[in-house]
């Protein structure tokens, strides 16, 4: 059994969207001469990803999820669950911090080739401090939090050959 198509689709636009944005960011802290490029395209794919993340949060209590494979025991399911979970806040938490970060810059905050959005925390300096290290922090944490999840789908696929990876592609 596989997830609906509107999930597997919002799930893969999802992954490719935090593994670019995630990239991006790296770089941009590096980068001089494309920075402000950088840096646009930066928000407007945290802000596609705040987006689909609420859709795909919705949808996921709004629908049943394939049962998972014999081979997941009680533990493991219960590890699922707290991975999936995790991942779900940190996917709303880390673009909501980068733009309370802009706003805290006193920057305007602009998506998508200029939409302005309205600033979410007033500016102050120690504030965007504050942030900036959060945002990093939890860019660190979701690349962690990423690489488990998909170590423990190649696990399944590769060595229990369980059928785990067909349940989303």
């Amino acid at each position: 059994m596989t997830y609906p198509i509107r999930t597997r689709v919002l799930h893969w636009l999802t992954a490719i969207a935090v593994f670019a944005t995630l990239l991006i960011g790296f770089f941009m802290t590096n980068e001089i001469g494309s920075h402000g490029a950088l840096v646009a395209t930066h928000m407007t794919l945290g802000a596609a990803i705040l987006l689909i993340v609420i859709v795909r949060i919705a949808s996921r209590f709004t629908h049943k999820t394939p049962p998972l494979p014999d081979t997941v025991g009680r533990w493991e399911a219960r590890m699922v669950l707290g991975s999936e979970l995790s991942l779900y806040t940190l996917l709303v938490a880390q673009p909501l911090v980068g733009w309370a970060m802009v706003s805290a810059a006193g920057l305007p905050v602009r998506v998508f080739g200029g939409i302005p959005l309205p600033r979410i925390a007033p500016f102050d300096a120690e504030l965007y401090g504050l942030l900036r290290q959060a945002h990093s922090a939890l860019a660190y944490l979701l690349v962690a939090i990423v690489a488990g999840h998909v170590s423990a789908v190649l696990l399944h696929t590769l060595t229990l050959r369980d059928g785990m990876l067909r349940r989303m592609s």
